[in-house]
């Protein structure tokens, strides 16, 4: 055994099979412990006035660590469930039970990354262990200093580290779990509880549940490769509903309930089976996308959440009350805008052509500061990731590295083209709305403390 007493942190990893690390630790600890901490700041409206958990992800979240729990029991172990502060919560309890070693998922949003170097400032005498879990590759597999994404895909797309992966063996002994006192067992039942009452993503008679956790994620993804859908891929990936159009992989990556080189190796088999054509791959496409801006957003850091970003000069765009609560409620003059968001705010959910219609209306005909949209998605998505949502933000706000300066898509064109029968406007109750009067301007702007 290499450790005596290690603690494993869930945080963006929330499987066990293709978890390397996982197998690791069973396999090399003496006795393990499991935890996951709820940042009590994320039930907070402190990010632009905005939590970072919605009702929608907080059920999705209810969901998958319910499932995690459960497939730990399989193995003889528990999830311990801890609230507050991260830093002070994961401190405490490796006093508490005499922890050598804690192990979790490597981060890469600036403030999840501080919390780590946050520990291992404080906690000299404990080893710490991370491990790439949510990406392609590694960190020596990818170029230092990044600029465009086609320089980037240049650079990694044939790379043959992205087909392996490993998954959960059968060797034996388990590490031990580490007995947890009893007020830590009542107090993490509570948490689970104090994250409900849950929503049902099904409260909208035409809404399409994701249902969330491993179990769930591993379904789904045998389930679309065992149809045609991935032959079709690109021609669909843009419509604006249908639960076949897309992969629906991005919950999933999301919670770490799927790995991306899980898919990878997916869209890689069914290659083999049935034939690769464009649309094959352009699901690796967009996994390479994804991890672009992962590995975007460990390079840029705190910049990330700068309104100027990456851009020599600031936006001219501001904060408007009335024009930022219009696009959220799907109140605005523009039918297509205001569909996407009612189905966001319904089900969490909104296809990857929805959200760069609404983000180009908030941005250029709504003239509002594009951290405020960004913010939003972060409360409501269910798919939620920092990197992908903040970059994709300013991407088309054009403080990112897009060499293009921004994006601005044409609203009535967009609606022409992926909704011609005003099917999805209707079905989503996106009527016109009158023309938005301004009474302030940039005065009394919300808390700006993003998470």
């Amino acid at each position: 055994m290499a450790y005596k007493r290690s603690v494993y942190w869930f945080t963006h990893d929330q499987r066990l099979e293709f978890n390397s690390l996982f197998n690791d630790i069973i396999q090399k600890s003496e006795e393990v412990a499991f935890i996951f901490v709820v940042n009590e700041r994320w039930l907070q409206e402190r990010n632009y006035q905005h939590q970072v958990l919605g009702s929608n992800r907080r059920s999705f979240l209810v969901d998958s660590l319910e499932e995690l729990a459960l497939q730990l029991t399989k193995y003889g172990y528990r999830l311990t469930v801890l609230w507050g502060d991260p830093v002070k919560q994961v401190k405490r309890f490796i006093t508490k039970y005499n922890i050598d070693t804690l192990v979790g998922c490597s981060q890469f949003g600036y403030f999840e990354q501080r919390q780590w170097q946050s520990l291992a400032n404080s906690l000299p005498e404990v080893k710490i262990i991370n491990r790439y879990l949510s990406t392609l590759f590694d960190p020596y597999q990818v170029p230092t200093n990044l600029k465009t994404f086609s320089q980037f895909r240049t650079q990694v797309e044939n790379n043959e580290t992205v087909n392996t992966f490993r998954q959960v063996n059968d060797l034996f002994p388990y590490a031990h779990q580490i007995p947890i006192e009893s007020d830590d067992l009542a107090a993490s039942d509570h948490h689970l509880l104090k994250l409900t009452p849950k929503v049902d993503l099904l409260s909208q008679c035409h809404a399409q549940r994701f249902f969330a956790g491993e179990k769930s994620a591993q379904y789904h993804l045998s389930s679309y490769f065992s149809g045609t859908a991935p032959k079709q891929y690109k021609q669909t990936r843009n419509e604006l509903d249908g639960w076949t159009n897309s992969t629906k992989f991005s919950p999933y990556l999301a919670n770490g309930n799927l790995s991306p080189r899980q898919i990878w190796s997916a869209v890689t088999h069914y290659e083999h089976e049935f034939g690769e054509n464009e649309s094959t791959y352009w699901i690796k496409f967009e996994l390479l996308w994804r991890e672009y801006f992962q590995w975007l957003c460990r390079q840029q850091g705190a910049s990330l959440f700068n309104f100027q970003g990456l851009a020599k000069s600031a936006p001219t765009t501001t904060f408007l009350p009335e024009r930022f609560k219009a696009w959220c409620c799907g109140q605005t003059p523009y039918p297509i805008v205001n569909a996407c968001m009612k189905q966001l705010n319904a089900t969490g959910f909104m296809s990857n052509r929805g959200r760069q219609i609404v983000a180009s209306c908030l941005v250029n005909e709504l003239a509002v500061d594009w951290r405020y949209g960004a913010a939003y998605f972060q409360q409501q998505l269910i798919d939620h990731d920092v990197a992908s949502n903040w970059g994709n933000w300013q991407y088309i706000a054009g403080v990112g590295v897009d060499p293009r300066g921004g994006r601005h898509f044409n609203l009535s064109k967009q609606s022409e083209r992926y909704d011609p029968n005003n099917q999805f406007i209707e079905q989503w109750g996106g009527e016109k709305n009158t023309l938005i009067l301004d009474s302030q301007d940039a005065t009394g702007w919300p808390c700006t403390d993003p998470l």
